[in-house]
């Protein structure tokens, strides 16, 4: 079991729901995201997405595409990610989990790909373009390394998506609540609750919920529902507003925030 696995059962034992936060990593700098990696543990994120940042991220809302923009100019490639990892995980044990798209994977090599990461400190993987009919290739690697591979499912998914899925799947799986991009938003899909159960008739894996939740309300509304809550875009965001020291008090407060949202539900 990764730790992505270890703390959904410590949390479950607890009666609490994970918070799993994203910020791309390399935006800033690779230096920033090695900062704010542990501050964001400190502050109560209990899962990290680290996204890797790539040119045509079709997923991904304008905060995140301009997110990866930045990144990119800041020369930030696979390879340093890892080593980033890598010197995190000399003081920080949060799990950590690589967002991002195919193409990048692809090229560093797939099977090198998931050695590198497992040996640097990664705990999971999810791309988002690779749907779990073409991911059979990539999971066997990644389980070998010791990787979760992380599937997503969607308000269109069926039975028949739900059970590719829970057959390659490992970690949790994510739950999109909303077609379309990344992005935050206003208020919190209605279907959220029976997508969820429908899921869990079928998988036994935990089930988190992201894309457009940027609220302290928002997140603890979704926490009733499923076993954790995806928060993005609205971290993302307060790159474009702040740097350095004080990026990284408005990033800590926010997730402060959020936690403290979460853990007021019953």
């Amino acid at each position: 079991m990764t730790r992505i696995g270890k703390k959904f059962s410590e949390l479950k034992l607890a009666k609490r729901k994970a918070l799993i936060t994203f910020i791309t990593a390399g935006d800033g700098s690779l230096a920033c995201t090695e900062r704010l990696v542990p501050a964001m543990a400190a502050a109560g994120a209990d899962i990290i997405e680290l996204g890797v940042p790539f040119s045509d991220p079709m997923a991904d809302g304008l905060a995140i595409q301009l997110s990866s923009e930045r990144s990119l100019a800041n020369g930030t490639n696979l390879t340093a990610i890892l080593s980033t990892v890598k010197k995190i995980r000399q003081g920080c044990d949060v799990p950590l989990l690589l967002m991002g798209y195919y193409n990048p994977v692809f090229v560093y090599g797939i099977e090198r790909f998931c050695l590198d990461a497992a040996d640097a400190g990664v705990d999971g993987v999810l791309l988002v373009d690779l749907p779990p009919e073409e991911a059979a290739g990539f999971s066997r690697f990644a389980a070998a390394a010791g990787l979760d591979f992380i599937s997503l499912l969607t308000p269109t998914s069926d039975a028949s998506r739900i059970a590719k899925v829970k057959k390659i799947g490992r970690g949790f799986i994510y739950y999109v609540s909303v077609a379309g991009v990344t992005g935050a938003r206003t208020t919190v899909a209605q279907d959220i609750g029976p997508m969820v159960a429908a899921i869990r008739e079928k998988a036994s894996l935990p089930v988190a919920v992201g894309f457009g939740i940027s609220t302290p309300e928002q997140a603890a509304a979704v926490a009733k529902l499923a076993d954790g809550v995806v928060v993005g875009s609205a971290l993302v965001k307060l790159f474009e507003k702040f740097a350095g020291d004080e990026l990284i008090r408005e990033i800590t407060a926010t997730v402060r925030a959020l936690k403290a949202g979460m853990e007021q539900i019953d």
